[in-house]
């Protein structure tokens, strides 16, 4: 069963949007504001997200933007009361797959979410339990980097930071967006405390030299292995 997660203000669609896609097999979250929606993002996992786009606190274009920048494949489609030309190219910018203008037909949605998840491949995006760095293997769930017998154990906050770049597969992951998903704000002081465990990452990486964090100046960090 694919898992949904809809962040919708409006209570009257979002309960019939979920209802419906419940009827359908999909199993739903449903969140109620942007904040609330990226608050359910990073503590699930998701094989799409269907986002309006004008919501409080944060809206649909802003909430894209830190689920593509943690997770880069994750599918999206948006839900707009608004049909302008230009609103629809910033969606499509953003990385959306697919764009529906309210009132929302429930049936032309539940093809839609067929079509994307088909061309995306419809496999869930849960994060596997080990990644292969070089000569590194990366243990998500015990926390651990293992490399020719020696294991080196991480903090929780060591592992998650290399969660987010594992899960990037290559892609740049965006700096605002790993400061707001593991430390709930960016400022100066959080952005120093990154940049203290993107160097204990690289120290312990550095014993296979190609494997690297590579900092994009002004934008985030790669991966490359």
């Amino acid at each position: 069963m694919n898992k949904l997660l809809l962040i919708e203000d409006d209570p009257s669609l979002g309960y019939i949007l979920k209802e419906y896609l419940q009827m359908h097999d999909f199993s739903v979250e449903w969140a109620q504001d942007g904040e609330a929606g990226l608050a359910a993002f990073h503590q699930g996992t998701f094989d799409l997200c269907i986002l309006d786009i004008m919501m409080p606190k944060k809206d649909g274009f802003a909430v894209a933007e830190e689920i593509k920048g943690t997770q880069p494949q994750m599918p999206l489609i948006f839900l707009t009361a608004k049909a302008l030309k230009i609103d629809k190219l910033k969606g499509f910018k953003l990385g959306a797959d697919d764009y529906l203008v309210k009132p929302v037909d429930e049936e032309e949605l539940i093809a839609r979410i067929h079509a994307v998840l088909r061309r995306s491949g419809g496999a869930p995006l849960s994060m596997p339990e080990t990644f292969a760095l070089g000569s590194f293997t990366f243990h998500t769930q015990n926390q651990t980097l293992t490399r020719q017998g020696h294991t080196q154990h991480l903090t929780p906050k060591e592992s998650k930071v290399l969660e987010m770049l594992c899960a990037g597969h290559g892609d740049l992951v965006a700096r605002d967006a790993m400061l707001k998903a593991l430390w709930g704000e960016s400022n100066y002081f959080k952005r120093r405390s990154m940049d203290v465990f993107i160097s204990k990452l690289r120290k312990y990486l550095e014993a296979d030299p190609t494997v690297k964090i590579v900092n994009v100046h002004g934008r985030g960090y790669l991966l490359e292995c």
